[in-house]
Protein backbone atom coordinates (compact mmCIF):
# COMPACT_ATOMS: atom_id res chain seq x y z
CA UNK A 1 0.00 0.00 0.00
CA UNK A 2 1.10 2.87 -1.05
CA UNK A 3 -0.11 6.04 0.31
CA UNK A 4 0.97 9.56 -1.23
CA UNK A 5 1.23 11.74 1.85
CA UNK A 6 -0.80 15.06 1.18
CA UNK A 7 1.14 17.81 2.67
CA UNK A 8 -0.89 21.02 2.42
CA UNK A 9 -3.33 18.94 4.46
CA UNK A 10 -1.06 18.15 7.14
CA UNK A 11 -0.07 21.94 7.39
CA UNK A 12 -3.58 22.58 8.40
CA UNK A 13 -4.52 19.56 10.49
CA UNK A 14 -4.75 20.40 14.26
CA UNK A 15 -3.90 17.53 15.38
CA UNK A 16 -0.26 16.67 13.34
CA UNK A 17 0.11 20.71 14.45
CA UNK A 18 0.07 19.93 18.14
CA UNK A 19 1.89 16.76 17.66
CA UNK A 20 4.90 19.09 15.87
CA UNK A 21 4.73 21.20 19.21
CA UNK A 22 4.50 18.56 21.87
CA UNK A 23 7.56 16.88 19.68
CA UNK A 24 9.65 20.26 20.16
CA UNK A 25 8.64 20.61 23.50
CA UNK A 26 10.20 17.31 24.50
CA UNK A 27 13.27 18.01 22.50
CA UNK A 28 14.29 20.78 24.10
CA UNK A 29 13.34 19.80 27.85
CA UNK A 30 14.79 15.68 27.02
CA UNK A 31 17.78 17.56 25.43
CA UNK A 32 16.96 14.72 22.83
CA UNK A 33 18.35 14.61 19.39
CA UNK A 34 16.69 11.52 18.03
CA UNK A 35 13.26 13.74 18.63
CA UNK A 36 15.27 16.86 16.85
CA UNK A 37 15.63 14.26 13.59
CA UNK A 38 12.02 13.86 13.83
CA UNK A 39 11.03 17.34 13.98
CA UNK A 40 13.48 18.43 11.34
CA UNK A 41 12.58 16.01 8.78
CA UNK A 42 8.64 16.89 9.51
CA UNK A 43 10.04 20.40 9.38
CA UNK A 44 11.67 19.83 5.84
CA UNK A 45 8.11 17.90 4.84
CA UNK A 46 6.68 20.66 5.20
CA UNK A 47 8.89 23.17 3.75
CA UNK A 48 9.32 25.40 7.01
CA UNK A 49 11.35 28.26 6.98
CA UNK A 50 14.69 28.28 6.44
CA UNK A 51 15.71 30.09 9.85
CA UNK A 52 13.16 27.26 11.91
CA UNK A 53 14.85 24.29 10.13
CA UNK A 54 18.21 26.10 10.71
CA UNK A 55 17.46 26.72 14.62
CA UNK A 56 16.65 22.89 14.73
CA UNK A 57 19.73 21.75 13.40
CA UNK A 58 21.94 24.54 15.63
CA UNK A 59 20.33 22.50 18.42
CA UNK A 60 21.37 19.03 16.94
CA UNK A 61 24.83 19.87 16.64
CA UNK A 62 25.20 21.68 19.76
CA UNK A 63 23.61 19.19 21.97
CA UNK A 64 25.47 16.39 19.67
CA UNK A 65 28.59 18.60 20.18
CA UNK A 66 28.20 18.55 24.26
CA UNK A 67 27.17 14.89 24.20
CA UNK A 68 29.95 13.89 22.72
CA UNK A 69 32.22 15.79 24.51
CA UNK A 70 31.01 14.21 27.58
CA UNK A 71 31.43 10.84 26.69
CA UNK A 72 35.25 11.50 25.16
CA UNK A 73 35.76 13.09 29.34
CA UNK A 74 33.95 9.62 30.54
CA UNK A 75 35.62 7.33 27.61
CA UNK A 76 32.02 6.33 27.00
CA UNK A 77 31.15 4.88 23.64
CA UNK A 78 27.91 5.69 20.91
CA UNK A 79 25.95 2.38 21.54
CA UNK A 80 24.10 2.42 17.94
CA UNK A 81 21.11 0.63 19.05
CA UNK A 82 20.38 3.47 21.47
CA UNK A 83 18.39 5.61 19.17
CA UNK A 84 19.57 8.48 21.24
CA UNK A 85 23.36 7.86 20.51
CA UNK A 86 22.64 6.84 16.95
CA UNK A 87 21.07 10.46 16.40
CA UNK A 88 23.88 11.90 18.09
CA UNK A 89 26.68 9.77 16.32
CA UNK A 90 24.53 11.15 12.97
CA UNK A 91 24.45 14.96 13.55
CA UNK A 92 28.30 14.65 14.87
CA UNK A 93 28.76 12.70 11.08
CA UNK A 94 26.58 15.12 9.23
CA UNK A 95 28.26 17.81 10.42
CA UNK A 96 32.10 16.18 9.96
CA UNK A 97 30.61 15.54 6.34
CA UNK A 98 29.67 19.09 5.94
CA UNK A 99 32.98 20.58 7.15
CA UNK A 100 34.97 18.53 5.10
CA UNK A 101 32.66 19.54 1.74
CA UNK A 102 33.39 23.27 2.74
CA UNK A 103 36.97 21.92 2.68
CA UNK A 104 37.69 22.46 6.37
CA UNK A 105 40.06 19.32 6.18
CA UNK A 106 41.56 19.53 9.63
CA UNK A 107 37.96 20.00 11.61
CA UNK A 108 36.43 17.00 9.19
CA UNK A 109 39.63 14.81 10.49
CA UNK A 110 39.14 15.83 14.11
CA UNK A 111 35.50 14.89 14.27
CA UNK A 112 36.06 11.27 11.89
CA UNK A 113 38.71 10.88 14.63
CA UNK A 114 36.26 11.36 17.26
CA UNK A 115 34.10 9.59 15.95
CA UNK A 116 36.49 6.37 15.35
CA UNK A 117 36.93 6.63 19.05
CA UNK A 118 33.75 7.10 20.01
CA UNK A 119 31.27 4.48 18.23
CA UNK A 120 30.74 0.91 19.13
CA UNK A 121 30.14 -0.85 16.53
CA UNK A 122 33.28 -2.30 14.54
CA UNK A 123 32.96 -1.50 11.55
CA UNK A 124 31.34 1.39 11.71
CA UNK A 125 34.47 2.97 13.95
CA UNK A 126 36.76 1.65 10.84
CA UNK A 127 34.68 3.85 8.84
CA UNK A 128 35.50 6.76 10.46
CA UNK A 129 39.03 5.89 10.75
CA UNK A 130 38.91 5.21 6.82
CA UNK A 131 37.39 8.64 6.26
CA UNK A 132 39.81 10.22 8.31
CA UNK A 133 42.62 8.70 6.68
CA UNK A 134 41.17 9.61 3.24
CA UNK A 135 41.24 13.34 4.62
CA UNK A 136 44.83 13.47 6.23
CA UNK A 137 45.45 12.00 2.29
CA UNK A 138 44.23 15.11 0.75
CA UNK A 139 41.53 13.49 -1.02
CA UNK A 140 39.13 16.20 -1.83
CA UNK A 141 35.63 15.94 -1.05
CA UNK A 142 34.66 15.64 -4.58
CA UNK A 143 37.14 13.10 -5.02
CA UNK A 144 36.38 11.08 -2.16
CA UNK A 145 32.54 11.05 -3.44
CA UNK A 146 33.19 9.78 -6.81
CA UNK A 147 36.67 8.27 -6.68
CA UNK A 148 36.27 6.65 -3.05
CA UNK A 149 32.78 6.43 -2.59
CA UNK A 150 30.67 2.61 -3.73
CA UNK A 151 27.39 4.73 -4.25
CA UNK A 152 25.67 1.77 -5.11
CA UNK A 153 23.77 0.96 -2.02
CA UNK A 154 22.79 -2.80 -1.50
CA UNK A 155 20.76 -2.41 1.95
CA UNK A 156 18.97 0.45 3.83
CA UNK A 157 19.30 0.36 8.29
CA UNK A 158 19.67 2.52 11.06
CA UNK A 159 23.15 3.66 10.12
CA UNK A 160 23.02 4.20 6.10
CA UNK A 161 23.34 7.78 7.05
CA UNK A 162 27.04 6.93 7.42
CA UNK A 163 28.77 6.35 4.07
CA UNK A 164 30.54 2.85 4.99
CA UNK A 165 30.62 1.43 1.86
CA UNK A 166 33.94 2.24 -0.61
CA UNK A 167 34.56 1.01 -4.09
CA UNK A 168 37.59 -1.21 -2.42
CA UNK A 169 36.84 -3.20 0.06
CA UNK A 170 38.35 -1.49 3.42
CA UNK A 171 41.40 -3.86 4.10
CA UNK A 172 42.83 -2.21 0.42
CA UNK A 173 41.94 1.03 1.87
CA UNK A 174 43.44 0.58 4.96
CA UNK A 175 46.49 -0.58 3.06
CA UNK A 176 46.76 2.20 0.21
CA UNK A 177 46.21 4.78 3.28
CA UNK A 178 48.85 3.41 5.68
CA UNK A 179 50.50 5.81 6.72
CA UNK A 180 47.73 8.18 7.53
CA UNK A 181 45.96 5.05 9.11
CA UNK A 182 48.92 4.41 11.79
CA UNK A 183 48.84 8.43 12.11
CA UNK A 184 45.75 8.59 13.15
CA UNK A 185 45.75 5.41 15.22
CA UNK A 186 48.40 7.27 17.26
CA UNK A 187 45.73 9.99 17.82
CA UNK A 188 43.57 7.32 18.82
CA UNK A 189 45.54 5.98 21.20
CA UNK A 190 46.29 9.93 23.19
CA UNK A 191 42.30 10.43 23.23
CA UNK A 192 42.01 7.03 24.71
CA UNK A 193 45.06 7.35 27.48
CA UNK A 194 43.40 11.37 27.59
CA UNK A 195 40.14 9.38 28.45
CA UNK A 196 41.47 6.84 31.32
Amino acid sequence: MNEEINIEELKQNKEFLDFLQTLEKQMKEEVSVAKGYQLLDAKILMGNSEDEINDIFTFLISTSFDKMSENLANNIKFNIKNSEDLATARAMYEHAIGLYSEDDKKSAKELFLALAHTIDDEDLSESMLIHAAIVMAGYSFDEFIENLVDNNMDTINETSYFIQNFTQPNDILLSMLAKHVNEAKETLKKLEGAGK
